[in-house]
């Protein structure tokens, strides 16, 4: 079946910082379905949030924050709402939501979006025609939204990066799993994603 994107329209409702200060696991649930929005170089990319992984405080070992602070996770610290985006194996971007109150460091990585506005951009950046192939993993999405480590730090309340609640009338299943490429914390099942959506990452993981 051939892939219809659904049509976009700025006047979505921005999400206010009171979504994020919710606790983690919450915000990943329900940031499915919502829409992350780049506004770059006077064009819009845009994307239905498919596939989310919690990541919660100092206590867990596949958190960034495992340890305390660093000059590497001291956006983490900050108060919900403002983007976490960090370089990993010395080629890929991430990007993460922060999340709960200021001083507890948490976050929420987008795994995996659905493309909506901005298509043809993303296919030049990921230098790829195959829709499904565009934006389904955590480095696939910020190479087809040109996220680099400029946004870390940017408050998803601004212009140039943030997320909007969807008006679409969409019903989805939620599945729930471990989450994915960690070595430590994987009985906790914390990555959620849209069941049955062709954008959500392609690994074979058990799930419930």
């Amino acid at each position: 079946m051939k892939f219809k994107p659904k049509k976009f329209s700025l006047d979505h409702k921005k999400l206010d910082q009171n979504f994020y200060l919710q606790p983690t696991l919450k915000v990943a649930r329900e940031l499915l379905g919502k829409i992350i929005v780049r506004q770059f170089n006077g064009q819009i990319l845009a994307g239905r949030i498919v596939e989310t992984e919690a990541y919660i405080g100092e206590s867990d070992p596949a958190c960034h924050a495992y340890g305390g602070m660093t000059p590497r996770n001291k956006i983490m610290y900050l108060p919900g709402g403002y983007a976490y985006v960090y370089f990993t194996y010395g080629m890929h971007y991430c990007f993460n939501v922060v999340t709960e109150k200021e001083g507890f460091p948490a976050a929420v990585l987008i795994r995996a979006v659905e493309p909506i506005e901005g298509i043809e951009l993303m296919k030049k950046f990921r230098n790829t025609n195959n829709i499904y192939n565009l934006t389904n993993g955590p480095a696939k999405f910020c190479q087809a939204f040109k996220i680099d480590k400029s946004l870390n730090g940017t408050s998803l309340l601004g212009d140039e990066i943030f997320i909007v609640d969807s008006d679409d009338d969409i019903k989805f299943t939620i599945g729930r799993s471990q989450r994915i490429g960690i070595s430590a914390g994987t009985d906790k099942k914390w990555r959620f994603f849209i069941r049955g959506n062709p954008f959500v990452s392609k690994v074979k993981i058990k799930s419930k």
